[in-house]
């Protein structure tokens, strides 16, 4: 635990009390929702919660009757219903096990099971298009989710999909269906170092590994007859859309990255000024109690600076005006070091969830990376940079909100 949030715990319960979700994370419901949850559930748990410590139980109990209805309607023969449902109790349990912050908790691996029993049904009930996958990776395991589009497919475009760092393999399940599986197109939903079971099992974040774990990825990919291995991109947002900027980096397999929400500027504004819980669980991730050493070790050394200039493939951004985690102006100064086919896109008044704009960032995103994956937008010295209005205008030619005075350059 950071000092600051043993400290200042108490103005987070005030927050949930009186908030609910959304004093925490404004307008996040909408990016919930494209992770398979679905928003009657979501009321249903806060209505539960009125201090940070109800979370776990609040979100075991609405997914212990959503996972109830489920087999209900499995043992009547309503297939499709039934995975409905066991995906959104997969989901809520998935959140209940990232309640706590402690790989022996019992409850923690109760929950976990919960998780994967859920996932398990799902992917019987969706003719086995949803597979469980477990890599060797640096003396442990890393664990993902591989979704198959229906019917036979072969050398089809993949898609990582990679989870920011409160979230697991499971969050993804309905987007992969919804936006590449429906397209033809393989995705592979991933727990890198630190995250799910694969922190379960030991494997602790450092600076490196992540992007080494993804490359393990995409060694799995490129032996698939379902994937044709020049054509491989990846989806991340948060801590996900950082990763992936440094895969794309250093692997030059990644044909195409989409990166939202991504953290490109200095780690001191998501870890000593956005809420406590960012870096509380960013040390659990670490396996670090000390927060000094934490600091010291890894704070100061995880910005991206200059190695976005080696990235070669193209690339999309899309971030928040007011993200809490990066600064726009440090985003924006980011991008400009990438010397890659790059588009950007701020979107007005929005904070770090990107909730305001969740289905269609979500969806451009998927139609972004099918086409770059085509061959589209590698073309050099391509910069598209566009601030996307409340009101649905945009102003193309720039990311810079209007109000800064300064945007006329386009820089």
């Amino acid at each position: 635990m950071t000092n600051r949030s043993t400290a200042q715990s108490w103005t987070l319960d005030i927050a949930l009390a009186q908030g609910g979700f959304d004093a925490l994370h404004p307008e996040a419901k909408g990016t919930m929702e494209q992770l398979g949850h679905d928003h009657t559930d979501f009321d249903k748990v806060f209505a539960l919660v009125k201090s940070g410590a109800m979370l776990p139980k609040a979100w075991a109990t609405i997914a212990a009757q959503a996972e109830e209805r489920a087999t209900h309607h499995e043992r009547n023969g309503f297939r499709r219903t039934a995975s409905d449902l066991y995906e959104r109790a997969a989901v809520m349990w998935g959140r209940a096990q990232y309640s706590i912050l402690d790989a022996a908790d019992p409850r923690k691996a109760a929950f976990r099971e919960r998780t994967g029993h859920c996932v398990t049904r799902l992917a019987a009930l969706r003719d086995d298009r949803v597979r469980r996958v477990v890599l060797d990776f640096e003396g442990g395991h890393i664990y993902g989710l591989l979704h198959l589009p229906a019917g036979a497919v072969q050398g089809a475009p993949a898609v990582i999909l990679g989870p920011g760092m409160d979230m697991i393999k499971e969050d993804y399940i309905h987007a992969a269906e919804r936006y590449y599986t429906s397209r033809g197109m393989v995705a592979l939903s991933i727990e890198g170092p630190g995250q799910g079971e694969t922190r379960t099992g030991g494997l602790t974040v450092d600076l490196t590994n992540y992007e080494r774990a993804i490359g393990r990825y995409l060694d799995y990919l490129t032996e698939l007859p379902e994937v044709d291995p020049q054509r491989i991109g990846m989806f991340g947002i948060s801590m996900s859309g950082y990763w992936g900027s440094r895969a794309a980096a250093t692997d030059r397999r990644l044909a195409a990255l989409a990166a939202f929400e991504a953290v490109t500027g200095d780690f001191h504004t998501i870890f000593d000024r956005a809420q406590p819980s960012f870096k509380n669980n960013y040390m659990y991730m670490a396996g670090y109690t000390d927060e000094e050493a934490f600091d010291r070790e890894l704070t100061t050394h995880l910005p991206l600076g200059d190695l976005v200039e080696h990235i070669t493939c193209p690339v999309l951004y899309g971030i928040g005006e007011f993200d809490e985690l990066t600064r726009l102006e440090q985003a924006i100064a980011s991008f400009d070091r990438i010397r890659a086919p790059k588009e950007l896109r701020v979107y007005e008044n929005e904070f770090h969830p990107l909730g305001g704009v969740a289905a269609e960032a979500f969806r451009f995103a998927a139609e972004w990376l099918e086409r770059a994956l085509h061959g589209e937008f590698a073309e050099s010295g391509r910069d598209i940079r566009h601030y996307v209005h409340r009101d649905g205008r945009t102003t193309d030619g720039t990311a810079r909100p209007i109000w800064w005075l300064d945007a006329a350059d386009g820089r």
